[in-house]
């Protein structure tokens, strides 16, 4: 188990090191909000810029905590067609889903963000963080996300996660790597020994203090 989150991003930092560690393509993004303290550490023992990537989770009515899909900053939307036939959504349920969420995704990014702009992500190395994976539809659009910005490589560094789960996340990433695969495996929380749900303030905060400590990113270009 893992004590915390922190505790997941520095032994998931350590087993990074050696690949990726002082490599000035690398850049780190934690996906909120639980994904980010992990994300924190992990770019700490790299010595790599650290920033947000905003996805929204779409969930089923019904079972909110159900993912069928999810959104990302651009307009990107990814929707699992057999979860969707599996639950048996309207097109109407899909949208108004997708509404709700795109409305939170745009307060998110002010939150997090604020005026940082967008992120100039061509040519990069990214790591895309999250404090572990269960259908992975979050992952898959923040995989999209960073094709669609010009990311030269897109590697997802997670915790724990099922193993069906990273072999879809590979089909899109060009690198998964997982320090867990538990079998059988029914939530992320239990690997945990402490797991509160994290905050907008948190984030921010983590946030501030990172890129207090971090120094310019030399030829990447925000806004």
């Amino acid at each position: 188990m893992f004590d915390d989150r922190a505790e997941a991003g520095r032994r998931l930092g350590r087993c990074l090191e050696e690949e990726f560690g002082q490599r000035p393509d690398v850049v780190v993004l934690g996906l909120p909000r639980g994904g980010v303290p992990v994300a924190v550490e992990v770019a700490r023992i790299l010595g790599a810029p650290l920033d947000v990537l905003v996805v929204r989770k779409l969930g089923v009515p019904s079972r909110p905590e159900l993912a069928f899909g999810a959104v990302a900053a651009g307009g990107v939307r990814y929707v699992d067609r057999e979860m969707v036939r599996r639950v048996g959504l309207s097109r109407k349920q899909i949208e108004e889903v997708t509404a709700r969420e795109r409305q939170e995704l745009r307060r998110r990014e002010e939150e997090y963000r604020g005026d940082a702009g967008d992120l100039s992500l061509e040519g990069r190395t990214v790591l895309v963080v999250d404090d572990g994976v269960a259908t992975g539809a979050t992952l898959q659009a923040a995989l999209r996300v960073l094709r669609e910005a010009g990311a030269d490589r897109v590697v997802v560094a997670v915790p724990v996660a099922p193993a069906d789960s990273l072999e879809q996340l590979e089909e899109d990433a060009d690198e998964v790597v997982c320090l867990r695969t538990p079998d059988p495996f029914f939530a992320i929380s239990p690997h945990y020994r402490s797991f509160p749900q994290t905050s907008d303030e948190e984030v921010r905060r983590l946030l501030g203090e990172a890129r207090a400590e971090e120094s310019p990113m030399g030829d990447v270009e925000t806004g």
